[in-house]
């Protein structure tokens, strides 16, 4: 049995998952030009170049997944991957803490959160 969502709690989970949304696009999407940034700070990480279009691929097709009622639940597992592997290699290059290791975190919750304000369903997996 579906619950009327508010307005407000509608627009407040899509707010915050439209800001992960629009930073995974961008992120993912520069990753196919390859400006100079973009490789010079995946071969800082520990990549190599060719690693580039891979990442953005996967980036965008999880983040494609997010946007989409009906998949984003797994769009929102994918993104939670993809940010433990961003985890991972900050922490394996031992990047600030603040700004570099707890940045996915901060995008993981901000993505889970808006999906938990958007989405009835989740709420009910959650609390049943």
């Amino acid at each position: 049995m579906a619950r009327e969502i508010s307005k407000g709690r509608l627009w407040t989970g899509w707010t915050m998952s439209g800001l992960v949304i629009l930073f995974m696009l961008f992120d993912s999407i520069s990753k196919f030009f390859k400006p100079a940034q973009v490789v010079e700070g995946t071969l800082e990480l520990g990549f190599l170049e060719h690693h580039i279009i891979v990442i953005g691929v996967l980036g965008l097709l999880s983040t494609l997944l997010y946007l989409f009622p009906r998949t984003a639940f797994l769009g929102a597992i994918l993104l939670t991957g993809y940010f433990g592997g961003a985890i991972a290699i900050h922490v394996r290059i031992d990047s600030p803490l603040f700004s570099h290791i707890l940045f996915p975190v901060y995008f993981a919750l901000l993505a889970w959160a808006g999906l938990w304000l958007r989405d009835d369903r989740l709420r009910r997996i959650m609390f049943s």
